[in-house]
């Protein structure tokens, strides 16, 4: 039996929050990414409803999948939930006649459709004309260089009632570039970078500074607290930047929350957290970010990844690959470089070097989590090879991270 990669990738609206994926599919028969047809869009969509659990995989967010001409105009497609997917043709699919039918039979119907990946000019605007009305999305892959009239096209698309979304934005640099043609959304993970998140800040609740607080003032058990600690990821990110501010002067490196709890004190802490309380850092109206939710994934692939290859691992050991990925977006969090952030801390080299040279287990993990971001399904298989994993067992790591992230989204959510 073959194996199956099933991944997602993150589409954002103009105002940089997350309101879909684009589910990505292949399997060791494929060539690549973009080798779509009838079956493959069966599967991806099969996958979904029944092997993964709709739920589990995108929470309460539709799935933009890709669709072929033979899977269009087969029958089978009025059998997939509405509400679960929105049908992104691809760009060999010609605008005939039946296409036309077909797309405005699922329009009247109500399932919401979308153009794939297209460089949108005058001729592409031209051959989807016919089906303007129907159409809810288009995804645009961005040149290096663009044109007043590539705005003006946009805009002419964009009068039509179409939303046009900026695909495969994984840099500033093409960021910028969508943002400057007002584009209505983005796909990608430019949202990691951090020249896109200069000044911006990342708040934690009232009430969850507050549970710490209460936590430290009554000597809680210390694990209690590094639990605490480590569901917060956003209070744990001004953790580690206060213990860098210079008022404290280790005698060793740090390598986890747990570590740095117990070398700074509770008093310390409890202070601290008060101190949020009444500056500018805490917010009322708070909203979970893309990349809260990224770092949330991160920090679970880790622990549960390393889990998986050390069953016996310790807490300390587990504290270490948490604490790798509250790092590895910490630069982005605070509007720098991973390299200088981490050349201003006094972290553990082992830790430090898993996330500049992707060295040990740790450093293997974390090159295995940004490869699943990318979908690089070839390095996914050489760690299974690498660490005698069987096919399934990543897939089903990265299902329950999937679970847990959406979990803790609407846990969130509910708290509002």
């Amino acid at each position: 039996m073959n194996n199956v990669y099933l991944g997602r990738k993150p589409i954002l609206d103009s105002n940089s929050n997350l309101f879909a994926y684009e589910i990505l599919y292949k399997d060791e028969n494929q060539d690549s990414v973009g080798d779509y047809n009838r079956h493959t869009s069966a599967s991806v969509i099969n996958s979904v409803l029944n092997k993964f659990c709709t739920k589990s995989l995108l929470g309460d967010r539709k799935a933009f999948v890709k669709i072929d001409e033979k899977f269009l105009l087969h029958d089978l497609i009025f059998t997939v939930p509405k509400h679960f997917f929105i049908f992104s043709i691809v760009e060999s699919v010609e605008m005939n006649e039946r296409v036309v039918e077909r797309v405005q039979h699922l329009h009247q119907r109500g399932y919401e459709l979308a153009i794939n990946d297209i460089t949108l000019n005058e001729k592409t605007r031209d051959k989807y004309t016919a089906i303007f009305n129907e159409i809810t999305y288009m995804k645009i892959e961005l040149d290096e260089v663009t044109t007043f009239r590539t705005t003006e096209i946009i805009r002419e698309v964009q009068q039509e009632g179409i939303k046009i979304i900026a695909a495969n934005i994984e840099n500033s640099k093409k960021y910028t570039l969508a943002r400057s043609l007002g584009v209505d959304g983005f796909e990608g993970y430019y949202f990691s970078k951090p020249k896109i998140l200069i000044n911006r800040e990342y708040l934690p609740s009232r009430e969850n500074v507050l549970k710490l607080y209460d936590l430290l003032v009554h000597d809680r058990n210390i694990d209690e607290i590094t639990s605490e600690f480590e569901k917060n990821h956003e209070i744990t990110l001004y953790l580690i930047q206060y213990i860098n501010s210079g008022i404290f002067e280790f005698d060793t490196t740090v390598s986890s929350v747990h570590h740095i709890l117990t070398k700074v004190g509770r008093i310390p802490l409890a202070q601290w957290l008060m101190l949020m309380i009444y500056s500018k850092s805490v917010s009322k109206k708070e909203k979970i970010s893309p990349l809260m939710l990224m770092l949330r994934s991160r920090t679970e692939l880790m622990e549960n990844i390393l889990k998986t290859i050390e069953p016996n691992a310790e807490s300390n050991r587990l504290g270490e690959a948490y604490f790798v990925g509250i790092l590895s977006l910490m630069g982005t969090a605070f509007g720098q470089s991973l390299d200088k952030t981490l050349r201003e801390m006094n972290v553990a080299p082992n830790v430090k070097n898993a996330l500049v040279n992707n060295e040990g287990l740790l450093g293997d993990i974390y090159a295995l989590i940004l490869d699943i971001e990318t979908f690089d399904t070839e390095a996914i298989a050489d760690f299974a090879r690498k660490y005698y994993l069987d096919k399934d067992t990543i897939e089903a790591v990265v299902l329950e991270s999937m679970e847990n992230v959406n979990r803790f989204e609407r846990e969130f959510t509910a708290q509002k």
